[in-house]
């Protein structure tokens, strides 16, 4: 059983989902503090004249240690629209956007209040379109696990029977991996290899959200997320 566990993200990247995709069990880890310039309310999307930042405004205290589930958006603002309209001007001329668009027009059209919820919605939905039905995707803050900063993804793991803990390339920092190996557990590091494909707009950007890469090649999108042969 292996286990990957991941702060939210605001449509995220090929890479979010691949770990998404090779974790038997995605635990969604909303209930940690929320982190400036992060990746929580922003991703990136290919224009003709470059890269754009889509970014949710949130309305955030930072010396409050704010979590990830009590982060409000900012709705004053008129932040919707906006992605909406951004995506349809790069995204309309793409072979697959009319399969994809109404998933955005209607995430869209309502007023959220918490971040985690148009994340949760916009990632459950994303990971549907690449073909992922069924998986198992869970939200730590209803979890009730509780250990400080390792032990608590220890106690995740072995809450699902986890003998593998699937983490970031990130974690190789601050993992001790004999700390989870005492207790049962292998912990297997991300080592994302990111593909070439087909975009609008002149030479390839990596690092983009998955919604480029779905506009440009529907249901093909997995295959190449995960580097497969076509």
């Amino acid at each position: 059983m292996r286990v990957g566990i991941l702060q939210p993200g605001y449509i995220p990247w090929l890479g979010f989902f691949e770990q998404v995709h090779k974790s038997d069990v995605f635990v969604i880890y909303d209930d940690v503090q929320y982190d400036k310039e992060g990746w929580r309310n922003r991703n990136r999307i290919k224009t003709a004249n470059g890269v754009q930042w889509l970014t949710v405004p949130v309305i955030v205290k930072f010396d409050a240690h704010p979590l990830i589930t009590e982060v409000m958006i900012d709705n004053k603002k008129n932040w919707a629209k906006k992605h909406r309209i951004s995506i349809q001007q790069n995204y309309s001329k793409t072979p697959f956007y009319r399969k994809y668009i109404d998933i955005f027009e209607e995430a869209y059209s309502k007023e959220w209040q918490y971040l985690v919820d148009i994340d949760m919605h916009l990632i459950l939905q994303l990971a549907k379109c690449l073909g992922m039905v069924g998986k198992k995707i869970i939200r730590s803050s209803t979890l009730n696990v509780t250990g400080d900063r390792i032990e608590r993804l220890i106690n995740i793991c072995k809450l699902f029977k986890a003998d593998t803990f699937y983490e970031g390339a990130a974690g190789k920092n601050y993992i001790d991996e004999n700390y989870f190996e005492r207790h049962g557990i292998k912990v297997e590091y991300q080592d994302y290899k990111h593909p070439i494909y087909n975009q609008l707009h002149g030479e390839f950007v990596p690092h983009l959200s998955v919604i480029d890469l779905l506009f440009n090649h529907g249901d093909e999108s997995l295959a190449i997320l995960l580097n497969k042969n076509l």
